[in-house]
């Protein structure tokens, strides 16, 4: 999918909420596990329940590869069940050099057919660029997470910047608007106002509003552009909401639609 593509879905659904799909086996509603595939069953119907509310889906490959063969079989699935005008990431955080970033890049572009595939950056151009060869695919680079580690490096000093502001600057020179993005963490929305101003053209993928207390607000008012700008996801506190009952996609559907809802008002 290409920007304006991303952009038509946003302005249509006056939505920009991204549903990880971070399907934990061991979290899958009891009376699914009886199917061929459950972790199938659970992301069909969460789909079914979420599409309406939603512009992306973020599958985080762990969840999938730790299930070895059969987690595989089950992204494939969910891949070709997700409707054509949703975005699609891989949330698989690679970060190699030369042909393994290559391989890697045609796994998930090629093979699965996914939008984009998140990177990390601390290898340089080497590990990034291999992404950036395919048409109408994106690369969404690692810039400041949402994670407590993240100030073990992203906010080291250097030639008075933070490492994630040279990040995202270098990055720039590597790609544009219409194939780069960069991850920034929702706890970290004192930031957004400065990235936004390094990054003013570029899609920002946020996670941590929910489960890891990010507000949805301050990451809006600080981290928009005039074409909204922002992938806001939410995981857990989506897809879990209606823990182990039959129920658990209509209540899904509704924290998806709720969110949704509130991003109406913030565009």
């Amino acid at each position: 999918m290409n920007r304006s593509g991303l952009y038509n879905e946003i302005k249509k659904k006056q939505s920009y909420l991204c549903v990880g799909l971070d399907t934990d086996l061991a979290r899958v509603p009891k009376h699914l596990l009886s199917e061929p595939d459950p972790v199938f069953a659970f992301n069909k119907a969460i789909i079914d329940a979420t599409k309406d509310h939603c512009v992306a889906y973020k599958p985080n490959i762990a969840f999938y590869e730790a299930l070895g063969p059969k987690g595989w079989e089950s992204l494939e699935k969910t891949m070709d069940y997700i409707p054509d005008n949703i975005f699609t990431i891989a949330d698989a955080k690679r970060g190699d050099i030369g042909n393994t970033s290559k391989k890697y890049a045609e796994t998930f572009f090629s093979y699965f057919n996914f939008d984009s595939v998140t990177v990390a950056p601390y290898m340089g151009i080497d590990s990034v660029s291999p992404f950036l060869e395919f048409d109408d695919k994106w690369v969404i680079l690692l810039g400041l997470t949402s994670n407590k580690g993240s100030d073990d490096f992203q906010h080291l000093i250097s030639n008075g910047k933070p490492l994630h502001e040279h990040v995202i600057e270098k990055a720039q020179s590597w790609g544009n608007p219409d194939n780069l993005m960069f991850v920034l963490g929702a706890t970290h929305p004192e930031n957004f106002k400065g990235l936004r101003a390094l990054a003013e053209d570029y899609f920002f993928l946020v996670p941590g509003v929910g489960a890891q207390g990010g507000s949805l607000s301050g990451v809006s008012e600080h981290g928009m552009n005039d074409h909204c700008g922002l992938l806001v996801n939410s995981s857990r506190g989506i897809i879990y909401a209606g823990g182990d009952s039959e129920d658990f996609a209509e209540v899904a559907g509704q924290k998806a639609k709720e969110l949704a809802t509130e991003m109406s008002t913030l565009l």
